[in-house]
C-alpha cells in the first residue's frame, strides 16, 4: 500500500500544479516512498550487487517512483528554500539521479545477462565500464569519471614516495640500509600483552592532546580488543559498535602501526566521527543514507596529525602512516586499470612493484580485493584529499581567522553527506564565521 499511495501522491501532484505540496510534505513523501522500495545498499562486492537486482516489475516501480521525484523536485526553487531545505533538495537530487542510473543499468542486465558471470572482472560483463562508473560515482559521493581518479591516483602515488623518501633522508641512512632496517626485526613485537599496552598508551597520548586540534566532545571511551578469529580481515585493524580491534593474524605486530592505525579506526577517527555524528541533528532525508567515502576519507585525513597528537614520536611512527597510504595510493590507479581498462594481473602486478617496495607478499592481495571489490579501496584517499583541498581553500581565504578546531567542527557536522554537498555546507559555515 506504501508504494501505491507514494507513487498516487508524487503523480496527482505532478500533473496539478495548484497543488503542488510544500517542501516538507514533499520530503516526508520521498522518505516514506523510498522506505516502501526494496532498494538495495552497496554490497561488498559486484557479484553481489548483481545478485541483488530485483524482477522486472519492481524496478519499474522503483522508476516509476524516482522519475515522479526528479520531476517534481523542478516545481522548487532552491533559493526559497531554508538552508536545511536545500541540503534535502540536494541530497535527494543526487540520490534520484543514482538510482535512475542504477535502475537502467539493472533493466539492462535482466534482459542480456550472460548464463556465466565472471566473478573477478567487472570489466567482463555487460556494460561492465558503465557499471564500473557508476560504482565509481556511487562509493565516492561525486560526480567524477575513471580517467579522473587515475590521474588523481598517480599523483597521490607520487606524493606518498615523496613523503617515504623524506623520512629516508632524515634518518641519514641510504636507500639501502634504510629498507634492511624497516625489514629487521627491530619493530617487530610478539607478545600480545605488550601491543595491548602499546595500543592503550596510544590512546592516553591521543586523549591528552585532541584539545589541539578539536573543541571537546563528550564521546564514549572506545574500547581496544584484539580481533576475534570469526572477525579477522586482512587488514592490521579496524572498528565497530564502539570497539577497535587489532588483528595479530598469527604474526608479529609491527609496531609502526600503532598511530596511524589507531588514528584511523579510533580517535579522532571512525569511533569519534560516530559518536559525534550520532548526536548532530539530521533531517529524515539524511538518515536514509550512508556514504562510505566519507567516513572513510575522514578516517584517512586524519592520520596526518599525528605530530600534533603525541603519536608520531619518531620519523618511523610517520612512516608507518605513509607506508599504508601508499598502498591506498597504488590501489586506485590499479582499480581504475584493473576493472575500467582490463588490465591482468601480469600487468597489474608490474605496476605495483614499479610504486611499492618492501610489500610483495600483499600484492595478489590486494590485486585480487579491487577485482572483487571495484572503488571501495579508492574511498580513503579520495576522501581525505577533498577534505585537505578544503582546509587548503579555506586558509586562504580566511587567512588570520582561519582555525583548525572550527575547521574540523564544520566538516564533523557535514562529512557523512555526499561530498559535493558537505563541500557547500562547510563552506557556507566558514561564510557565517566571516560575516560575524
Amino acid at each position: 500500500m506504501k508504494i501505491h499511495a507514494a507513487l498516487i501522491f508524487t503523480a496527482y501532484s505532478l500533473f496539478n500544479p495548484k497543488l503542488q505540496p510544500s517542501f516538507d510534505t514533499f520530503t516526508h513523501s520521498f522518505v516514506n516512498g523510498y522506505h516502501a522500495l526494496p532498494i538495495p545498499g552497496l554490497a561488498p562486492g559486484y557479484i553481489d550487487d548483481l545478485h541483488e537486482i530485483e524482477p522486472k516489475d519492481t524496478i519499474k516501480k522503483e522508476i516509476v517512483f524516482f522519475n515522479s521525484i526528479k520531476d517534481q523536485l523542478r516545481q522548487y526553487k532552491l533559493s526559497t528554500l531554508s538552508a536545511a531545505q536545500q541540503q534535502d533538495y540536494l541530497q535527494i537530487k543526487f540520490e534520484t539521479t543514482m538510482n535512475l542510473e542504477r535502475l537502467e543499468l539493472e533493466t539492462k542486465w535482466l534482459t542480456y545477462s550472460p548464463a556465466t558471470v565472471p566473478d573477478d572482472n567487472i570489466a567482463a560483463i555487460p556494460d561492465g565500464k558503465a557499471w564500473y562508473a557508476y560504482l565509481l560515482k556511487r562509493w565516492l559521493g561525486a560526480d567524477v569519471t575513471p580517467d579522473e581518479i587515475f590521474k588523481f591516483g598517480l599523483n597521490e602515488v607520487d606524493d606518498a614516495n615523496t613523503h617515504i623518501n623524506l623520512i629516508r633522508r632524515q634518518t641519514g641512512l641510504d636507500s639501502v640500509a634504510f629498507y634492511r632496517k624497516i625489514n629487521s626485526a627491530e619493530f617487530l613485537i610478539n607478545d600480545p600483552e605488550i601491543i595491548q599496552e602499546r595500543f592503550e598508551q596510544t590512546r592516553k597520548n591521543i586523549d591528552s592532546r585532541l584539545n589541539v586540534l578539536f573543541y571537546p566532545h563528550q564521546i564514549p571511551v572506545v574500547k581496544i580488543k584484539q580481533g576475534p578469529k570469526e572477525l579477522v580481515v586482512h587488514t592490521p585493524g579496524f572498528y565497530t559498535d564502539g570497539t577497535f580491534y587489532y588483528n595479530l593474524s598469527g604474526k608479529p605486530y609491527n609496531s609502526r602501526q600503532f598511530g596511524w592505525l589507531f588514528l584511523h579506526e579510533a580517535i579522532p577517527g571512525h569511533h569519534y566521527q560516530t559518536s559525534i555524528n550520532e548526536k548532530e541533528p539530521h533531517s529524515n532525508v539524511q538518515d536514509l543514507f550512508f556514504y562510505v567515502g566519507s567516513a572513510e576519507g575522514w578516517a584517512a585525513y586524519v592520520e596526518r596529525y599525528g605530530k600534533e597528537l603525541g603519536v608520531y614520536k619518531t620519523p618511523y611512527d610517520e612512516l608507518g602512516h605513509w607506508e599504508w597510504d601508499l598502498v591506498r595510493a597504488v590501489r586506485i590507479p590499479m582499480d581504475i586499470g584493473v576493472n575500467y581498462y582490463g588490465w591482468t594481473d601480469q600487468q597489474a602486478l608490474a605496476f605495483w612493484k614499479k610504486h611499492v617496495n618492501n610489500q610483495d607478499d600483499i600484492a595478489m592481495r590486494e590485486i585480487q580485493r579491487v577485482r572483487h571489490w571495484p572503488v571501495q579501496a579508492i574511498t580513503y584517499n579520495y576522501g581525505a584529499a577533498q577534505i585537505a583541498q578544503w582546509k587548503a581553500a579555506l586558509q586562504v581565504k580566511l587567512g588570520d581567522k582561519f582555525n583548525i578546531k572550527d575547521f574540523h567542527e564544520w566538516v564533523l557536522a557535514n562529512i557523512s553527506l555526499p561530498f559535493a554537498i558537505a563541500k557547500d555546507g562547510v563552506f557556507k559555515e566558514a561564510a557565517l564565521k566571516t560575516s560575524n
